[in-house]
């Protein structure tokens, strides 16, 4: 005799991946469980991709108010920020929308389990799974699917403090504003919190180690970001590895090494910025024997481990780790459990991402340099903003277009844009690129007027020499 509850399908974590996953699975006629140990929404809900784009916003508003007098709008006296309720909205968003996952839950008779999972053993009726918490449970289940997410890496010898060296976790809420800051990685991450901090009239510097920032990006948009952040006071500094850090009671002092030449950077707090690691520890894989490549579980493109009946989505299993990739990925895993028909996996190079820094920048595809490496011919569009009408009405014209199609067939092999609001934009080509849309049906659509999204078509046109305004 056993008391465990049983299910159909347990979730190891709530995360976007997780809850959507749920949500799904339930919707198919599964009795779901979700196990979270912490809160609904995960990391990308309460800590990233929300209340990062909070503070973003209160930052970009900062910027507004400084440019209005371009506009013919006067304000007297200084502007002034209030750290703590720039931050407390912050959280509040994330804990409505954590609420608000709540109550999906609720809605689609999901099981919410407070507490640690660790999958202990195979039994007759499935995978067994302790939870350990507040109110310790034993649940049972056929399938598993582990969407336990990631955290910051560290690097050793430079272990975040959350006082003077802090991860993104620390940087989303802090208490006093630094006068100078050292952001260590040009990713999305650092590179947002580079212009958060930056925007609030912090002295920033950005090191990278490799030979340009965003490298998951275009170069040639890359490019554009640098100078834009150059342009407003940021530093950077590339090719240039990250030898030592020293705290004191009053600053933080750096030794970097820029081919050979060792140069000190000293400043008030450092944000590590170097990527993130799957959750993969203590959830009891390595006893059933789950593979695991560089702290990543190892699936097929449905979700499957090497372990049957053990599936696994999201950042857990690797890049591109973004909060939209893990819940569409759920969805596969879920459908391919269930025997869905017409379970299709993500097609390679059809994930857009977003980095929501000023300038905006957004992508999907091959890149350029991507592109020709993979041996196609290409015909490339480009479309500056400064050339769109609602752009320079916005007082908002930095940034591009670029399209990059094969010179054979016409097929859109990427989009890479930079600018305002170009991150609402860049589903418009994501769409194009999962109907395998062609340069002929894009140049014929019709984009209303005044839009920024008219620079989408005008690169489009470009690549054919066929632009319009430019």
């Amino acid at each position: 005799m056993s008391d465990s509850q049983k299910f159909d399908l347990i979730v190891i974590g709530g995360g976007p991946g997780g809850y959507v996953g749920a949500i799904r699975a339930s919707q198919l006629g599964q009795k779901v469980a979700v196990i979270e140990k912490e809160n609904l929404g995960g990391v990308c809900l309460n800590w990233g991709c929300i209340p990062t784009k909070a503070l973003l916003r209160a930052a970009e508003l900062k910027n507004n108010i400084n440019h209005l007098s371009d506009f013919g709008i006067e304000i007297e006296g200084a502007v002034k920020i209030n750290l703590e309720k720039v931050v407390s909205r912050s959280r509040d968003v994330a804990s409505r929308l954590s609420g608000g996952v709540a109550h999906l839950m609720k809605k689609n008779k999901v099981t919410v389990f407070e507490g640690v999972a660790k999958i202990a053993k195979k039994t007759s009726g499935g995978w067994q799974i302790s939870v350990s918490g507040k109110k310790a449970a034993t649940l049972e289940a056929l399938n598993v699917m582990v969407a336990a997410g990631a955290r910051a890496r560290q690097i050793p010898g430079m272990e975040a403090d959350g006082d003077k060296i802090v991860t993104y976790r620390d940087a989303m809420v802090p208490k006093t504003m630094p006068k100078s800051l050292m952001v260590v990685g040009s990713g999305a991450i650092g590179m947002e919190f580079a212009s958060f901090y930056s925007d609030m009239g912090v002295d920033v510097t950005v090191v990278e180690a490799m030979d340009r920032i965003l490298t998951a990006e275009d170069k040639e948009i890359a490019d554009i970001a640098h100078k834009s952040f150059e342009k407003r006071g940021i530093k950077i500094i590339t090719s240039a590895k990250l030898e030592s850090i020293k705290k004191s009671t009053k600053d933080v002092s750096a030794v970097i090494s820029i081919k050979g030449k060792k140069q000190n950077i000293t400043c008030e707090r450092v944000i590590m910025a170097v990527g993130i690691i799957g959750n993969t520890e203590d959830i009891g894989l390595e006893t059933i024997g789950v593979k695991t490549e560089r702290g990543h579980i190892v699936t097929d493109c449905f979700g499957a481990t090497n372990v049957d009946g053990i599936y696994a989505i999201g950042d857990v299993t690797g890049p591109p780790w973004l909060a939209h990739k893990a819940s569409h990925e759920a969805i596969i895993c879920v459908e391919a459990i269930t025997k869905q028909k017409d379970v299709h996996p993500i097609a390679d190079n059809t994930v857009p991402g977003c980095t929501y820094c000023r300038p905006q920048i957004a992508s999907v595809g091959l890149t350029e340099e991507n592109a020709k490496a993979a041996g196609y011919s290409v015909k490339i569009g480009r479309f500056p903003l400064l050339a769109n009408g609602k752009a320079i009405a916005m007082g908002e014209d930095e940034g591009m277009v670029k399209t990059i199609f094969c010179k054979k067939t016409g097929a859109l092999l990427g989009a890479h844009l930079i600018g305002a609001e170009v991150t609402e934009m860049i589903q418009g080509f994501a769409i194009a690129r999962s109907l395998e849309t062609t340069e002929a049906e894009l140049m014929h659509t019709i984009f209303p007027h005044p839009t920024i999204s008219e620079a989408m078509h005008e690169s489009v046109l470009d690549a054919f020499d066929r632009a319009i305004h430019f």
